[in-house]
């Protein structure tokens, strides 16, 4: 009887977990660049004295990764939205804890200190490191991500090159999306720049959470996560009638 009590309470643990990614995934549905944690169950084997015991095997969940696909691109107009093109690039940012890591978030804004972040806070990278921002009249961003500026009571013809945006390729690379998410080389590490990369201007890539497919993964759990707590209640009554 224990190894079923075992082996549901480690079921309702993992859907309790997996319905906590899936929210998430609806809560950030129309956050700018967002990409949706993709959920993994397994089950695993114990093994002891030498026999495996194939009668308990118990549940296991796991973010293990984000969807990759490119969500819709919405046209914004505004000079400092960038949306990155190519479905393998990324936008190189400080993170919190000071090392890079990389976001598809374009809607760029430049803070009071000047320096040039994302709309959730993040230092963007150029080639020379943070990107500063002077004083200006007006600013565009070019498609391979170079940032010009008229500064202050400036010539108009003779806009300013302050630096390029750091576009970074994650073909080929092992990486994985963090609890900022924010994606970043996994074991350490950064990439480098990627000169082929380009972006939109004026424009901003969505989230590319399905809600569709999100609210029937939403059900499923549910359901399952009721079997699990149905076999609970049996092993209760077998436990009782013995």
């Amino acid at each position: 009887m224990d190894k079923l009590v075992y082996t549901a309470a480690t079921g309702l643990r993992a859907h309790m977990a997996a319905q906590a990614a899936i929210a998430n995934n609806m809560a950030n549905a129309s956050t700018t660049g967002f990409r949706a944690d993709r959920v993994v169950f397994d089950r695993i084997e114990l093994k002891g004295g030498g026999a495996q015991l194939e009668a308990r095997a118990p549940t296991s969940e796991e973010v293990t990764d984000a969807d990759r696909r490119a969500g819709v691109i919405q046209h914004t107009g505004r000079p400092l939205d960038v949306a990155v093109t190519g479905n393998d690039d990324w936008i190189a940012v400080q993170a919190g804890d000071g090392s890079e890591a990389y976001t598809r978030r374009g809607d760029l804004e430049v803070a009071p200190s000047g320096v040039l972040q994302t709309g959730d806070g993040f230092i963007v990278q150029g080639n020379g490191g943070p990107i500063t921002v002077p004083p200006y009249d007006s600013l565009s961003i070019a498609a391979d991500g170079q940032i010009s500026i008229v500064p202050k009571g400036g010539d108009p013809k003779n806009p300013q090159t302050l630096d390029r945006i750091k576009l970074v390729s994650t073909k080929g690379t092992d990486t994985v999306k963090g609890l900022d998410n924010l994606l970043r080389v996994r074991g350490g590490g950064t990439l480098p720049g990627n000169l082929d990369a380009q972006v939109q201007t004026g424009a901003i890539e969505g989230s590319n959470v399905n809600m569709t497919q999100t609210l029937v993964d939403m059900i499923e759990n549910q359901r399952s996560y009721e079997v699990q707590a149905n076999l609970l209640k049996s092993a209760k009554d077998m436990d009782e009638s013995g």
